[in-house]
This record gives structure tokens, sequence and C-alpha cells, in this order.
């Protein structure tokens, strides 16, 4: 069996992802919580700790800043997975997810991290041009830290030129990648909410986000599409062809990590030289099994192992 294509992760804006839980959520109370969960957080670490989950490898970067950055690289040692360090500015964010025993509900609070300078991105520059592997996979994921511009997602992949780069990004950053196009985007990748904002229109069935999907893979936006469509399931369009994975039905404890946990089985199959439809298979299955955990946990390999053939691929 040939080696899988390497596969790096970028985590610009990474977190210190803490969750804990308390019985009720009370204005103006001072609320007792349970003992906390701590664990590495940001788009790409945690695509990079759900592709180790199923099995693969991947380089991760981080920017890492101040005492929060040095306890958050432990973190990411203690879960095994390969990484650089870049010197981001300032502290390391915090975020917090907190779940009300008394409803079941998830309340998460997102801090929005430190400021960047042209410095900091010229460092991200000059190592990406030194690790990304042609040939390989880039997945680009997360929210961008504050100080970078719009296009931000461009200028990454120009100093990757020769790399595969999967785009999974949202707000702004999403509709400049639309308006004005990475020039050679492999995959770009958005759920269902983020596709109609750019349509400015409902997508109602299956049939409209594939449409929307294809369009874009038409207009050269990316080479293929993904959009997310939630519960019912996920759409993969390329300029010739749509398929859809069906979403495995289990019973959601936590949404967090569902979308990253989806684009580590997408790419790591990929990376193997699986099939779109394989692909988009196990990145379902791997969504719907990182719902199942709680907190910040991502998805289990011997869950996405069960559910696998319930994500059921189909043409349309």
């Amino acid at each position: 069996m040939p080696q899988p294509a390497p596969i790096l992760t970028l985590t610009l804006n990474p977190a210190l992802d803490m969750a804990t839980e308390v019985d009720e959520i009370i204005p103006g109370h001072k609320l007792r919580c349970g003992e906390p969960l701590l664990d590495p957080g940001g788009g790409g670490l945690n695509v990079s700790r759900a592709i180790r989950a199923l099995g693969g490898e991947s380089l991760a970067l981080v920017a890492l800043g101040g005492l929060s950055g040095d306890r958050l690289a432990g973190l990411i040692r203690e879960a095994g997975i390969t990484f650089l360090s870049i010197l981001g500015p300032g502290e390391t964010r915090t975020s917090l997810s907190v779940r009300e025993i008394s409803t079941g509900k998830q309340y998460r609070f997102m801090l929005p991290g430190p400021v960047w300078g042209k410095a900091e991105r010229e460092r991200v520059f000059t190592l990406l041009r030194a690790t990304a592997r042609p040939g390989g996979f880039s997945v680009i994921s997360g929210s961008q830290p504050p100080g970078m511009p719009t296009g931000f997602a461009a200028e990454l992949a120009e100093s990757m030129p020769e790399s595969r780069i999967l785009l999974d990004t949202s707000g702004k950053p999403l509709i400049e990648a639309v308006r004005h196009p990475v020039p050679g985007l492999e995959i770009l990748r958005m759920d269902g909410e983020e596709a109609e904002s750019l349509t400015g229109h409902p997508l109602h069935d299956r049939a409209d986000t594939a449409d929307f999907a294809q369009s874009l893979v038409q207009q050269g936006v990316a080479k293929k599409v993904v959009v997310a469509r939630g519960a019912d399931g996920n759409i993969l369009a390329t300029a010739d062809r749509r398929i859809f994975a069906r979403a495995p039905a289990v019973k959601v404890k936590s949404a967090v990590g569902a979308g990253d946990s989806f684009v580590a089985g997408l790419v790591l199959a990929m990376a193997r030289g699986q099939s779109d439809a394989e692909a988009l298979a196990l990145a379902a299955a791997a969504a719907a099994a990182a719902v199942m955990t709680d907190a910040t946990q991502l998805c289990r390999p011997e869950d996405v192992m069960r559910l696998l053939p319930e994500a059921a691929v189909t043409e349309i």
C-alpha cells in the first residue's frame, strides 16, 4: 500500500479549551462548576486530534504565546500530536464551554485572541514555505486572529503553491474566498447556514445545495466544494459530479468539534488515496461520532467504524 500524502494543519488562533458543567445558569449568582476538562482547541488542532484518533498522522503548525500557550503546548504533547510552534503575539486565548445539567443546554464562550501584525504574519509564511510538502494536503480552518486581512487565506495558499489546500472558514473570509477565489484551491467547505448567507435565499433540499456547490466549482472557487446540511447529511460537488452522504442518526451530547472531525475524516481518506465517495462517508461518520461525545472531546474510532455503514453515499 502506498504511503499516504502528508497532511499539514494550521492553527493561528488556538485556544486552551475548558469545559465544565453547572446545575443551573442563574444571572448574578455564584455558580459552582464541576471539575474542568482541558483540551487543546482551535480548528486545525482539532483536525489533527481527530486525524490521530482515526489512525492517521499530521503535522500541526500552531501559534502559541504566553503562559496559556505553554500550557497548551503541554496538552498537545500529551495528545501525541506532532507539532511545530509559531511564536504568536500576546497570550494564547482561552475558551469556555459550560453544560447546564438541568436542561442539557451548552453555552460556549469564545475569546477573540491577540491581535496579529505584519511581523507575525511573515513568520507564518516563512514556516509554511519550509514545511508544506508538494502534493500533500494543507488544512486551513478555524477562526482568523484579529488583525488579519480578509484575504489572508489567499496569502497562505501562495506560501504553499504545490500543496492541495482545504479551506474551512466562515464570515468575511468565506465571502472573500468566493468573491476572489484562492488560486488552485482544492476543497472549500462550509455549513448550510453559510451557504444560504452566500446565496441570499434558503437551500430547501439536497438538489438546491448541490446546484449551489457545483456553481462555485464552475466559477473556479475550488475544485471541490463541500456543504454540510446538518442532520440531513453532506454534499460534495465537483465539475461533473454531485454526491450526498447521509448523516448517521445519533443522540447529540455536544456539537463541539463535529465540523473539525468531518474535515479530519475527509482529508485523511483523500490523503490515503480513497475516492471522493469514500472520503465523504468517512467524514460524515466522524462528524456523527463527534456529537456523541462530551464537551470538547472529538470522535472515537470505534464509533466512527460502527457508524460508517450508515453514512451511505448516493448520487444527486
